[in-house]
């Protein structure tokens, strides 16, 4: 079954997305954000891997648990003040814990103890939450993915993946042996291992029917399973009391339009894909008729999408790619996902608050959580919450007005974010997220990330100019954004180019205004990358009309840590250009970077010494430079991130005291001032762990100080984009 998706539609869903509905008065915000590694055993090493995969909570709503595939072990987590979840340890599972899902008193959990692809094997382990002892075992006979429980706690019904090797055959199904379903009944919680029943799912799907691959497994209240067998592109509604199988049909395929396929450095939605597969993974019953599942694509598929059925096999509602632009206007596109899967739609929950039904779509890729009402047709998108990075699950806690979702992927042994377990309220407000947004362009997002310098336009209030960097080195752009919209608005992107083209070789860091409606561009060099430090005069219409070199004596000591920041002192052939260098080069003191000045019309550069922060751990450097007033003010920070980060603040420098000297001489020391500490912001902008890059600050028209941070174009990133006005006291 194929299913288009009209521009028109995706038009109107693209400018009604992320937007309140006409007198809504509850919204979902983020309250809490829980870092996993908190959970982990004294005889851990604090970088030992972690993951919150599924997630699920007790009766009570007091307790989460989740699967941590990378400890071996399930977590616990005390949210009894739901702003401030505890730590409540950890269990180890003996094996690999893949779901896990609450009965009573009791978390069944699916284990995974296989000792190879061709010969799997797992366990249901039934744990006491309360003692955080396991109970009982069930063997399986084979490798389990997904854990249900009956509504009533009767029975338990687990999918048996016995996954295929995606290195044998280029993952080419068939590989033996098959999985099937497992159901179990309960009592007060505990398995009765006796009356454990197979049912068999070979000869159901058109792909590989000798081979299925159940996925995920949901129960409604009349009892009845649906399950994805997702690489067999198939669906199967069974009796969970009598094991028969009631109806299966073919997820389908879905045709996309206006969509990014080419993972190029470039968001470009002009492409196409027909008769995707749409591989679902999660399924969602919304009612006892109908489900939704999260079109994953995992093996052939890229499918992008979401579908409602009735369990005839109906189709009732494809998304197409509605969502993944909806998501493309935040800023969340996934670029080096573009070619294969976009922002890959992976988990779902469903739940009543109050009279309201709603459902959740979790995009692993894009890591957000996409909130939509259940109007029993064409559902509706409210709201696109920041979920971590890669969110895998998630669990609604209807009693508290309480969201979780769990986030996979765990980076830091890299120095990066730690896995997370991100915690929501549906409450009265606004919502506090997207913080920037982009417009549509004849019916496609403006595409965007990758934010690093900004600055204010020189008359209109509320209006500034950023640029990104290099992470999309095909579309190198300057944005403008209007900011007296809440969310802020990118209202227009003009492309930086050189010859009529894309400019090639440019890490775009800072931008100022030129005083001729045009700006000048501080471009980071990377010799590794062939891209030079240097200055570039940008016109109005985005083409460079002047491109300025450092000079020799400055590149001696070059590193990669070039230009952050630029801005402009002066006017006309008396405007000289200052620029933040990041960190230190060969030739300057530890604790210690340059700040560059250049004189277009003379040709003159000179500079003064900065004096840096200490770092407590990793290292400290600049990321922002703009004149305002009698200063300069200059974005400090270290490269932390989370827990760990200690520094990202504003300093500024009286401009009485720039006073440049001779590269390659002794320079002169500048006096520097505190204004103002960004940590606070950052935590309460959203709830969130704090981020690592702030790389843009300027001031607008009307003196009002705003700030954005870099999200690494959703690369090994949670995607978020916070921009804020700064709330400065004494910045005359």
């Amino acid at each position: 079954m194929k299913s288009g998706f009209s521009r028109a539609a995706l038009t109107v869903a693209l400018l009604t997305s992320v937007a309140l509905p006409a007198g809504a008065a509850e919204v979902f915000n983020r309250i809490a954000s829980f870092p996993v590694a908190s959970n982990l055993p004294s005889d851990k090493d604090k970088l030992t891997g972690t993951s919150a995969e599924i997630v699920t909570a007790s009766e009570d709503g007091n307790t989460l648990i989740y699967s941590d595939s990378p400890l071996g072990g399930i977590g616990f987590i005390d949210i009894t003040d739901a702003k401030a979840p505890k730590a409540a340890g950890a269990l180890m599972m003996g094996g690999e814990p893949t779901s896990v899902a609450v009965a009573g008193g009791k978390v069944l959990v699916g284990v995974n103890t296989s000792e190879s692809y061709t010969n799997p094997s797992g366990k249901l382990a039934v744990v006491d939450i309360a003692s955080k002892t396991v109970d009982a075992t069930c063997d399986l006979g084979g490798q389990p993915d997904s854990v249900a429980v009956a509504k009533d706690n009767s029975f338990v019904a687990v999918a048996i993946e016995n996954e295929r090797d995606e290195d044998v055959n280029d993952g080419d199904l068939p590989q033996m042996p098959a999985g099937d379903l497992v159901i179990i009944s309960l009592k007060d919680g505990v398995a009765d291992c006796a009356t454990t029943k197979h049912v068999a799912m070979t000869g159901l799907a058109e792909i590989a029917p000798e081979d299925p691959e159940p996925e995920f497994v949901a129960i409604n209240s009349l009892g009845e399973i649906a399950m994805t067998m997702q690489e067999n592109n198939h669906i199967v509604i069974v009796d969970g009391k009598t094991g028969e199988v009631k109806s299966h049909f073919s997820a389908g395929k879905v045709d996309l339009a206006g969509i990014d396929t080419k993972s190029d450095g470039a968001l470009k939605f002009t492409g196409s894909k027909e008769g995707v597969p749409r591989e679902p993974d999660a399924v969602k019953w919304l009612d006892d008729n109908r489900i939704v599942i999260a079109n994953e694509g995992d093996w052939k598929g890229g499918s992008r999408s979401f579908t409602i059925f009735d369990k005839s096999g109906k189709e009732l509602y494809e998304s197409g790619p509605s969502l993944e632009m909806a998501i493309a206007q935040i800023g969340h596109f996934p670029d080096k996902r573009a070619k294969s899967k976009g922002v890959e739609l992976e988990g779902l929950e469903a739940a009543n608050f109050g009279d309201q039904k709603y459902f959740f779509v979790l995009s692993e890729r894009a890591s957000i959580a996409a909130v939509y009402k259940d109007t029993g047709a064409e559902p509706e998108l409210l709201q696109l919450l920041p979920s971590g990075v890669s969110p895998e699950g998630a669990v609604a806690i209807p009693s508290r007005n309480l969201l979780v979702t769990a986030n996979e992927l765990d980076l830091g042994e890299d120095g990066g974010v730690r896995s997370h377990v991100m915690l929501y309220e549906l409450a009265e407000g606004e919502p506090a997220y997207p913080m920037i947004k982009s417009a549509t362009v004849d019916g496609a997002p403006i595409g965007w990330g990758a934010l690093s310098g900004l600055v204010g336009d020189a008359e209109k209030a509320g209006t500034l100019y950023a640029v990104n960097d290099s992470f999309y080195s095909m579309q190198p752009t300057i944005f403008t954004i209007d900011a007296t919209q809440k969310p802020a608005m990118i209202t227009a992107a003009l492309p930086v180019t050189r010859g009529g083209q894309p400019a090639q070789k440019l890490d775009m860091e800072g931008i100022t205004l030129d005083g001729n409606g045009g700006f000048w561009i501080a471009s980071e060099g990377d010799s590794a990358k062939l891209v030079g430090h240097g200055l570039y005069n940008v016109d109005t219409k985005g083409e460079i009309k002047a491109e300025v070199g450092f000079p020799t004596e400055l590149l001696a000591g070059q590193t990669r840590f070039g230009l952050e920041g630029i801005t402009s002192i002066g006017e006309g052939d008396d405007m000289t250009l200052w620029m933040a260098v990041q960190r230190e080069w060969g030739d300057d003191e530890k604790g210690s970077v340059k700040l560059l000045s250049y004189n277009p019309k003379a040709k003159e550069w000179g500079a003064v010494r900065y004096p840096l922060e200490k770092a407590e751990a990793g290292w400290v450097g600049l990321s922002e430079i703009t004149a305002h007033g009698d200063y300069v003010y200059i974005v400090e920070r270290d490269n932390q991130i989370g827990d760990n980060a200690k520094l990202k603040k504003l300093y500024r420098v009286a401009i009485a005291d720039l006073k440049p000297g001779k590269i390659g001489e002794e320079l002169p020391v500048v006096a520097k001032e505190e204004v103002h500490d960004f940590i606070p912001d950052l935590k309460a902008a959203t709830n969130g762990y704090v981020v690592d890059k702030l790389e843009g600050f300027a001031f607008d028209a009307a003196g009002k100080a705003f700030a954005v941070t870099d999200n690494d174009g959703v690369d090994d990133s949670s995607g978020e984009t916070l921009f804020w006005e700064v709330n400065l006291q004494g910045t005359n």
